[in-house]
């Protein structure tokens, strides 16, 4: 069966699997008792910012966590406000990469408002116990992301700070605000997630995979040669409809084979959008930005961007081809909700791939990177992927994750299943004295895990590599269980308090769940597909 008789039928099927709950904080069962200021703020980080904010008054964690999100949408408002101010008024006088950081705080800053208002709603229209699970997971995820969203443009501001003067406005509302997202979140935790919280999910350790059926709406064809609806990606995503619902399915867009120099991102209002290539290394989207020039930030250096929730990649290269000596070049930037990566190649060289924020998935996809080229704070799975560390400039080593947890309520980390690591090309043909380590602590919280996988001899025996010193050193966590190759023996790994090999009984709590089916994620028809599209 061609791909043109494929696509005229209206189903396909689809491997879909995600992350749950796998990186939840645990959290102590609250209930609707009435409890002082003084002693819900035990259960945050900031117990002291957290008395500073919260109102004088016994209340119940409920009544605290609504108080709290509240507050957390009326100072993001703000911020949005502040930074539309500081465009509007200082850019003639400011850098482009500092033009750039501040437009990034602005769309984070968009996002933040809409997180939190569609958290805000949910709890509003709840009963106090009365959460569901997937409504839990939706706003945990949402109220992290926030966070993340909150440190992008933090970063953002100081790798441009020597440039502009603003930064002393913008610097103190940061953190501020920052301290409350931090309350909103655990005060969440402490009174909608439950202690232990597990969900009926398939564990890794069972290694099985679920095909769903997939409802696609529409169908459009991407053709370089004018053969199909559109020549360019950017046109057929600018065909795609706003804010789409999942019951009404997918809108597919069929990328025939070719190179295609764009950069394309997918808004947060093209939901529920999957594109589909003819395979690795034939349908390729690439581009060459990158920091070093000075014309991007790394949030804006991405050949692909993606925001919009649901969204599929299947049979696609994406590449950044700007090379070792360019520094940040992100060829992946992905922050769309419940979104997978399916039979794809992602290649780069510093900072790959950009898990920015929310719950992703990658299945059988190749990775190719040198310096952090895993990165971000997402809750994020890898399964059955190959992860190929490249040759990097002279005088570096090789990190394959540097994960960005900011906040020990994060249900965020990075979780790498049956994957196999071994040397690109050009890194096996050097002379081997280029270290590779299979992570670093980007931020405090950092979280990584390795699970059953495959790992050469190009992995350093220490494993790990520390970020500056001592930081974060105590406070990751980063775990090992089960693996397997020349470079996955443990018994020489760093000594830090919060590296972890961990045995069966903890690998079991990392799962990949199926809980989300039906018009909760994927627009379903429950008819099998007939055909196979891979």
């Amino acid at each position: 069966m061609d791909n043109l008789q494929l696509f005229s039928m209206s189903k396909i099927s689809v491997l879909i699997l995600l992350l749950s709950t796998c990186f939840a904080s645990p959290s102590l069962a609250a209930d609707a008792n009435p409890v002082s200021k003084q002693t819900i703020c035990k259960f945050t980080p900031n117990p002291t910012y957290c008395n500073s904010v919260l109102p004088n008054q016994t209340s119940n964690a409920y009544d605290f966590g609504r108080y709290a999100a509240q507050k957390s949408l009326s100072q993001s408002l703000k911020f949005l406000n502040l930074v539309d101010k500081y465009l509007r008024s200082h850019s003639a006088a400011l850098s482009q990469t500092a033009v750039l950081a501040l437009q990034d705080c602005q769309f984070l800053a968009g996002l933040n408002v809409d997180f939190l208002a569609s958290s805000l709603e949910t709890l509003n229209n709840t009963n106090y116990p009365t959460l569901s699970d997937l409504k839990t997971d939706d706003i945990q995820t949402m109220l992290s992301a926030i966070l993340t969203n909150q440190q992008t443009c933090l970063d953002g501001i100081q790798a441009t700070a020597s440039s502009w003067s603003v930064k002393s406005g913008l610097s103190v509302p940061l953190s501020n605000d920052t301290n409350l997202y931090s309350v909103s979140l655990a005060l969440f935790n402490k009174a909608w997630v439950p202690k232990n919280k597990k969900k009926k999910g398939r564990k890794l350790l069972d290694n099985q995979i679920n095909i769903d059926d997939v409802l696609v709406k529409e169908i459009v064809t991407v053709s370089q040669d004018g053969s199909g609806n559109f020549t360019t990606i950017n046109d057929a995503v600018a065909a795609a409809p706003n804010k789409s619902e999942a019951s009404k399915g997918y809108f597919l867009i069929y990328i025939k084979a070719g190179v295609y120099e764009e950069y394309v991102t997918i808004d947060k209002k093209k939901k529920y959008l999957m594109m589909v290539g003819d395979g690795i290394n034939q349908t390729v989207l690439t581009g060459d930005r990158n920091v070093a020039d000075g014309n991007w930030t790394t949030f804006k250096s991405a050949t692909f961007a993606v925001v919009g929730q649901g969204f599929v990649a299947v049979n696609m290269t994406f590449r950044n081809t700007a090379g070792p000596g360019k520094h940040q070049a992100v060829a992946v930037r992905n922050g769309a909700d419940l979104s997978t990566f399916y039979r794809c190649s992602i290649e780069g060289y510093q900072d790959t791939l950009y898990t920015h924020s929310m719950r992703q998935f990658y299945r059988e996809c190749d990775i190719y990177g040198t310096v952090d080229f895993i990165f971000g704070n997402a809750a994020v799975v890898f399964q059955n992927c190959n992860i190929y560390p490249r040759l990097p400039m002279s005088g570096q080593f090789n990190a394959v994750t540097a994960q960005g947890r900011t906040d020990p309520n994060q249900n965020t980390g990075t979780l790498i299943h049956n994957c196999t690591i071994r040397a690109a090309n050009d890194l096996a043909l050097s002379d081997g004295g280029t270290k590779t380590y299979l992570g670093r602590p980007w931020k405090e919280y950092s979280r990584t895990i390795y699970m059953q996988s495959f790992m050469d001899s190009l992995i350093d025996e220490d494993g790990w590599h520390e970020w500056d010193g001592d930081f974060a050193l105590s406070t990751l966590y980063y775990a090992e269980y089960d693996s397997s190759g020349p470079g996955s023996d443990t018994k020489s790994r760093v000594a830090w308090a919060g590296y972890h090999v961990i045995d069966a009984g903890d690998a079991s709590n990392f799962t990949v769940s199926n809980f989300l089916l039906g018009d909760a994620w994927l627009p379903q028809t429950g008819v099998p597909f007939s055909g196979g599209l891979y």
